[in-house]
């Protein structure tokens, strides 16, 4: 297995969480160091009324189970109340929220990941959650655009 292999395998086993179809993957390339885009990342999702809830490190279990990796997170973020509401109605949605945008470098680059939250249209058949799930695409497009043009 190549250094590129179990990160691929990773964001494969983050993103499936059991549901069969396939779930519409966004993602960037920052040109920042991890560091930097890390920080961006969460200060763009905070800029976007979202609050951070906590930051999962990755590297270390893949270091641990014999992978050569560079650095790995995944950021656990939402605004706290549509999460408890969204939750509360529609117990499908629990896997998925809050929602989670994965960051790992790769050599000189850093990558951002996150499922398209508009995937979520496919769980819930509510109108009124459609025009939340319609807000979390535009933030989450307009955070990746950010990241991607920051230097």
């Amino acid at each position: 297995m190549n250094r590129y292999t179990a990160p691929l395998l990773l964001l494969l086993g983050l993103f499936s969480a059991g549901v069969a179809n396939a779930q519409p993957l966004l993602m960037v390339r920052a040109q920042q160091s991890f560091p930097e885009t890390m920080l961006a990342l969460q200060g763009v999702i905070s800029d976007h009324g979202y609050r951070v809830s906590r930051v999962q490190r990755v590297d270390v279990g893949l270091t641990a189970s014999g992978y050569a990796t560079d650095k790995y997170r995944i950021v656990f973020y939402g605004k706290p109340e549509q999460v408890r509401s969204l939750t509360a109605k529609y117990s499908q949605l629990i896997p998925y929220l809050p929602q989670k945008i994965t960051i790992f470098a790769e050599e000189e680059e850093t990558l951002v990941t996150t499922v398209d939250p508009a995937f979520f249209r496919k769980l819930v058949a509510d109108p009124e959650a459609h025009v939340i799930f319609k807000q979390w695409r535009s933030d989450v497009e307009s955070m990746l655009d950010e990241l991607s043009e920051a230097e």
